[in-house]
């Protein structure tokens, strides 16, 4: 659908630097931009690419100038950049109903503007709010409950007693609800402990591809509104995530660790188990915590090593630069020399 220059900075709350009637097609990068294409720059090397480029008009910030392009000047191209994407490519209107294929309890309660797609089960008691949308093959067990617009992409699974904000996206084939990893061992075999607690998500909550969170042992594992899960992260028993949290791929949360609110865990980062990290941490990629973070410190690093060696090169790792100081004044102090020895010769051999 096209838009007007002018009609894209309304949306985006900025202004037209040049004329407001110029025709905008679509929305692609500068190097592959047309006429007719909006297009978006961050800086002055951007801007000049841009420039260069066969886009009518230029998302910018600040005050970046052109003579060349239209500009609709904002306070940030980057979040404009997301606001106009959703723009010229809105997501499909799924029409409301549930599909003949669909095998739907009749104890359950489903808003009739609901999408409930082929092939898809709802357990008993379970309630679907207002335009939620539920894509082929999806499960949702008894007694769960979905938000208004939450949207299930196709192969999800829903344990029973799951609860799901307004707004709350999960993609494909991730699992919510399964059982917690709780064993007792008892005469020489791993006891399981039953798993009675669920899953509860906070509202605006979107969660990946292949993403794996346990219900609770007793309470609930709790995922708070607004935090961001990218694919194939795991999230154990009784774990909380504060709000507006972001847990890039292949995060590990282990059991009952409790994250506060905008925590940012980059690729691969594992979290032992009953930690507290803090409001604004960040633990940077590959890192493996096993102790608790007060707020807004950056952690990173693997030691992988047995525990009790493990502690004793971190005690000693700390003294190290100052054990390295003094042993150069000792040396220069005796005039030794740090130079390494030389191996014998060929001929001294």
């Amino acid at each position: 659908m096209p838009f007007t220059a002018a009609e894209i900075a309304r949306h985006l709350q900025g202004e037209v630097v040049g004329d407001p009637t110029t025709v905008l097609n679509n929305f692609a990068p500068a190097d592959r931009a047309q006429a007719g294409d909006l297009t978006f720059a961050e800086n002055e090397t951007y801007l000049a690419l841009a420039e260069q480029s066969a886009a009518s008009a230029i998302i910018v910030s600040d005050k970046l100038n052109s003579t060349r392009k239209v500009l609709i000047r904002v306070a940030s191209a980057r979040v404009a950049f997301a606001k106009a994407l959703a723009l010229f490519f809105a997501e499909p209107a799924l029409p409301a109903g549930v599909h003949p294929t669909a095998v739907v309890s009749p104890t359950a309660v489903i808003d009739p503007s609901a999408h409930i797609g082929p092939h898809c089960v709802i357990g008993d008691r379970a309630h679907i709010g207002a335009r939620a949308a539920l894509h082929a093959g999806d499960y949702v067990g008894a007694d769960c409950r979905l938000g208004e617009d939450a949207v299930l992409f196709p192969n999800v699974t829903l344990y029973p007693r799951t609860e799901l904000g307004r707004r709350v996206r999960v993609h494909s084939a991730s699992v919510i609800g399964s059982d917690g990893f709780g064993y007792v061992l008892d005469n020489g075999a791993h006891r399981k402990v039953p798993q009675i607690g669920n899953v509860i998500v906070g509202d605006d909550v979107e969660i990946g591809a292949g993403v794996t969170i346990d219900r609770g042992a007793l309470g609930p594992t709790i995922i708070g509104k607004g935090t961001k899960i990218d694919n194939l992260v795991q999230i154990a028993h009784n774990v909380q995530v504060g709000e507006h949290c972001l847990l890039v791929s292949q995060v590990g949360i282990a059991g009952s660790t409790k994250l506060g609110n905008y925590v940012t865990l980059a690729g691969q980062v594992g979290l032992a188990g009953h930690l507290k990290i803090g409001n604004q941490v960040t633990v940077a990629a590959q890192s493996g915590v096993m102790h608790d973070i007060p707020d807004g410190e950056t952690w990173f690093g693997y030691p992988a090593l047995l525990d009790k060696d493990f502690k004793r090169q971190v005690v000693a790792s700390r003294h190290l630069p100052e054990l390295l100081k003094r042993l150069n004044e000792v040396e220069k102090a005796l005039g030794l020399s740090r130079k390494p020895k030389r191996g014998p010769t060929k001929a001294e051999s």
